[in-house]
């Protein structure tokens, strides 16, 4: 997937960019799977490239070396089972420069395998909402899977992704709440197009399950983290209050559909475990998402 970014990124058009663009990698194996790939691959005219080996297994490590090497004004992040479109990058600084924006996002589309079931490609659980280009972006939808951040507004924090998430992901969420409580402005590219590859052994219910888990968890930590103590136990008190009502509701509605559609209640169910990820964030179980398995982190 490494060697398919980086000819993607290779067939990068822009001829706007005086200084041309600068090709930053993060090898998060502790192996560093990566380095043949990355010493064998032919840099194309206009690009510069730049690797760095971080062994230990940590998202938030990584992100942090990459923003440590990047030379140029703008990052752009794009995670390593990602391809970009030709024009992707072009995209993504003229929306900067229309809206002056500190961050700009484009879409993540999914690319089905051909066995993926046909359940799953219907109920749109890959799918990630898209908005008009411009549109101003919350918490709900920024992540670093395709963004073009203002350099100096990540390189000016030590550490912009906090490293205690970098095994359970949510990393990118707390910075993202940051940048937003600081008045930075983020938008929305739609054109700036990306495709995920959805591999096979993610395209099931119970990866899909896990994943909501997840989210849930990590959403109600990076809600509680910054807090002080007492508004930590008094926000923590209402969410899990609320995230309880959610669950019971949430297995309602699947017990309710289930007679009618299959898809309908599992989006349910889904709802019900980003509930339980939300209980389970406020105990010290924490779900390790990255680490687990070694992959190079682009």
């Amino acid at each position: 997937m490494l060697a398919s970014l980086l000819d993607a990124l290779g067939q990068q058009e822009f001829d706007h960019l005086k200084a041309g663009v600068e090709l930053v990698v993060a090898d998060n194996d502790p192996d560093h799977s990566a380095r043949s790939v990355l010493e064998s691959w032919i840099i194309p005219t206009g690009f510069t490239l730049v690797f760095e080996h971080v062994p230990e297994p940590n998202i938030s490590l990584a992100r942090n070396a990459t923003v440590r090497m990047a030379s140029g004004d703008f990052i752009a992040f794009v995670d390593d089972d990602e391809t970009p479109t030709p024009h992707w990058l072009r995209h993504l600084v003229e929306t900067q420069r229309k809206f002056d924006a500190d961050a700009v996002f484009g879409p993540v589309v999914p690319r089905y395998h051909g066995e993926t079931p046909m359940w799953l490609r219907q109920g749109g659980f890959f799918e990630r909402p898209r908005f008009v280009t411009g549109t101003l972006i919350d918490i709900q939808n920024a992540r670093t899977g395709n963004v073009l951040i203002k350099a100096e507004r990540l390189k000016r924090l030590k550490e912009p992704f906090d490293p205690s998430f970098g095994r359970t992901g949510g990393e990118d969420s707390l910075l993202f709440r940051r940048l937003l409580a600081e008045g930075n402005t983020l938008r929305w590219c739609d054109e700036a197009l990306v495709f995920e590859e959805v591999p096979l052994e993610r395209a099931n219910a119970a990866w899909l399950l896990r994943r909501s888990f997840r989210v849930g968890q990590t959403w109600i930590r990076a809600e509680l983290y910054r807090l002080a103590w007492h508004d930590r136990v008094l926000r923590g008190c209402f969410l899990g209050i609320r995230a309880s009502m959610q669950l019971l509701m949430s297995l309602g509605c699947a017990l309710a559909w289930l007679p009618f559609s299959r898809i309908k209640t599992f989006y349910w169910i889904r709802t019900a475990a980003a509930q339980v990820g939300k209980l389970a964030g406020m105990t010290r179980f924490q779900h390790q998402e990255y680490g687990n398995k070694r992959s190079p982190m682009g």
